[in-house]
């Protein structure tokens, strides 16, 4: 019998309804060991309280009020999709109220932040604790990962990955919470996009032991959406150029998380270059991926369209093609399985030493773009 793992969401805005028709299509996958139901929603907006009545019938209780959420016994698990600046007191308070956590990136607005998250969390080995990423569960992704785990690429001469928008290139765009650095962080771009682009490089081992970050900021203000102006004080794009030694392998990789990416539209990728095999995969030809064998002979890519290949298997059939809604599947299925004493297939979700790894990175970048200087990365207690 499926086992059923009871779930409140803190946050009922874009990535909560996700999860909600994430939820709601579990019958989608094929083959696992549990399902995710949601019982209780929290937001301060009583329209999408309402949203949640309205569509999930599973839904016993809608509060405004967090801890009223925290305190409802019926609740396994908390996905928590909330404001940078809100992580720290609502995590501390999930991780205390006993609950399991899916929490946003970048958990916790800052280093200082993540730190005190990750110190109760060492009080609570119990629970299962995960951060949101779900790009690399496209299946592309999956393949790309799959042969640089494999060790037949030979020496890495460069890893890149990004992830770029284009929608903030249009200034009229009305300004919301992440131009704003007292509710995003000084992070900007890196602390909402950083994640996404380290989850794979920081899962196969790969952390910039140093960095170069150039940092842009091209919008200064915009449209406060009743006539007037506000400043727009959060970086824009961040470009990251840092140096690996994992093992015997010494190469530079690249971090992309760009806000103005003009011609993109929500576009992940990783690129992996080595001396006997290199890979590629792209969200903008999500059911491809590529790849090129070098043996002395004639440099060739060669391109697979792969279909459905999910990492946890659904009644889709092989010859269709996967899109974003299905990696947010997968990754709950990931989360779930996990929960229900798996180990998601071979790939989680980031774990909380990843988080803490990639605020590493992203603190030393904010101060190499703010002083244009190479900066080592500190593991073990990053501060701006």
């Amino acid at each position: 019998m499926t086992k059923i793992f009871r779930f409140g969401v803190i946050g009922c805005g874009l990535m909560g309804r996700e999860f909600a028709s994430a939820a709601a299509r579990w019958l989608h996958l094929a083959d696992v060991k549990a399902r995710p139901e949601i019982v209780a929603v929290c937001d301060t907006n009583a329209t999408l309280l309402d949203w949640f009545t309205d569509h999930v019938p599973t839904v016993r209780q809608a509060t405004a009020d967090y801890k009223e959420l925290l305190a409802n016994p019926e609740i396994d698990a908390v996905y928590c999709a909330v404001p940078h600046v809100l992580h720290q007191q609502i995590y501390i308070d999930v991780l205390k109220a006993g609950k399991h956590l899916l929490g946003e990136k970048p958990f916790g607005m800052d280093a200082a932040q993540n730190r005190e998250i990750t110190a109760v969390l060492s009080e609570h080995p119990e629970l299962l604790v995960r951060c949101s990423s779900e790009m690399p569960f496209f299946p592309g992704a999956q393949k790309v990962i799959a042969l640089a785990r494999s060790g037949e690429m030979g020496e890495i001469l460069e890893v890149e990955a990004g992830f770029l928008h284009s929608s903030d290139i249009d200034r009229q765009k009305p300004i919301n919470w992440k131009r704003m650095t007292e509710i995003n962080g000084d992070y900007g771009c890196m602390g909402d996009l950083g994640m996404h682009v380290l989850h794979v490089p920081l899962r196969l081992g790969w952390r910039p032991a140093n960095l170069h970050a150039q940092l842009v900021k091209k919008v200064r203000e915009r449209p406060d959406g009743k006539g007037g102006m506000l400043p727009c004080t959060t970086w824009d794009n961040a470009t990251i150029s840092g140096r690996v030694r994992s093992g015997d392998q010494d190469f530079p990789m690249v971090l992309k998380t760009w806000r103005i990416a003009p011609g993109e539209s929500n576009t992940w990728y990783i690129r992996i270059l080595g001396m006997k095999k290199s890979a590629f995969f792209s969200t903008k030809s999500p059911r491809q991926w590529q790849w090129m064998d070098y043996n002395g002979g004639a440099q060739a890519w060669s391109t697979e369209d792969l279909g459905y290949a999910s990492l946890f298997p659904a009644i889709t059939g092989k010859i269709f093609e996967f899109g974003f809604a299905d990696a947010i599947q997968q990754m709950w299925a990931a989360f779930v399985d996990e929960l229900a004493g798996g180990n998601a297939n071979g790939f989680g979700c980031a774990t909380p030493a990843e988080a803490q790894a990639h605020h590493a990175v992203l603190t030393a970048a904010l101060r190499s773009g703010r002083d244009d200087v190479v900066v080592p990365v500190d593991y073990d207690g990053a501060s701006v």
